[in-house]
């Protein structure tokens, strides 16, 4: 396989990222270029530093359209639970058809911090559970005794409507 070289393997990434409608790993990416991983994640940093709309999810990379031509409703809810509560909320939110895009949190000295979550399913939510578990990482509540945020994002208001009942009921959300 030819290894590919410079900004030739930077526009096949942009590309492989493009058409794939799925996370692609790193570890994915660079057998595709026959590069190390960390190449990879070099160049994934020098195309983001380009404003190339590239998302590190906890599942992989994706890229992002600049544009949201989904016509997609999207809201933030403000959520305070413990560590131990984190699956059931996920849950809730993607069984009402709804998913989780990032997680925010207001840190006391960087300000906000965010990052992506990008779950929409059952089988996503415990992918992203089990990265967290396997690599002993604490979650971002931690840093604010459980206080965060989640942007959501759902084909219909009421779908947003339903999951933020569902998590009222649950005393996750914050009014």
């Amino acid at each position: 396989m030819k290894k590919l070289i410079g900004d030739e393997r930077r526009t096949k990434l942009i590309n492989w990222l493009k058409a794939s409608s799925q996370p692609l790993t790193g570890t994915e990416l660079a057998n595709k270029a026959n590069v190390s991983r960390q190449v990879i994640v070099q160049d994934i940093s020098l195309l983001k530093a380009k404003d190339e709309p590239i998302l590190a999810t906890s599942n992989g990379y994706i890229y992002l359209e600049k544009t949201n031509t989904n016509n997609n409703f999207q809201q933030v809810f403000a959520c305070n639970h413990t560590r131990e509560q984190t699956k059931e909320e996920l849950y809730t939110i993607v069984d009402h058809g709804v998913t989780v895009k990032d997680v925010i949190i207001e840190h006391p000295i960087y300000g906000d911090l965010k990052a992506a979550v990008m779950v929409s399913s059952r089988a996503e939510v415990d992918q992203f559970l089990n990265k967290v578990k396997s690599t002993n990482a604490p979650y971002l509540l931690e840093l604010t005794n459980g206080v965060h945020l989640h942007t959501v994002e759902a084909d219909t208001k009421e779908k947003i409507d339903a999951a933020h009942n569902a998590l009222k009921e649950l005393d996750i959300i914050i009014e």
